[in-house]
């Protein structure tokens, strides 16, 4: 996996850095080695918004990118939200990857019909001799 932490404005301090690289070290063993993950991280400065650091990622996958942004009140909470939902998210899209190809192979193959009955061996029709 490789990771990019950017900084929307400004800039973001190492120790912010090195959380974010450690939590988010996390959803390697969920990814493939290439993959790409993006987090940026903003502050909105205004003094009426309570939950003003935001941290938003992009997970480049193989198949639609995965998306997820959350905000809090320190970069540090912001982040630990932020990999919750990305595990969500990361588990939903593996288990359709390995699960609807199943799922589509069962629903083309023809049902199987279940064993016909057998005839006597001497020919008669089944009815019973008087």
């Amino acid at each position: 996996m490789r990771l990019q932490i950017k900084a929307h404005r400004g800039h973001v301090p190492d120790t912010v850095r090195a959380y974010a690289e450690k939590r988010l070290g996390k959803l390697e063993r969920r990814l493939y080695s290439g993959t790409l993950v993006e987090v940026t991280m903003s502050r909105q400065n205004n003094p009426s918004i309570r939950h003003d650091h935001t941290a938003e990622a992009v997970v480049y996958t193989k198949g639609p990118n995965i998306v997820a942004r959350e905000s809090a009140e320190t970069y540090e909470a912001a982040i630990d939200r932020l990999v919750d939902k990305l595990e969500r998210q990361i588990e939903r899209y593996r288990d359709k990857r390995t699960h609807e190809p199943r799922r589509a192979r069962q629903r083309a193959e023809p049902p199987v019909s279940p064993p016909e009955l057998e005839l006597e061996p001497d020919g008669e029709s089944g009815e019973e001799a008087a």
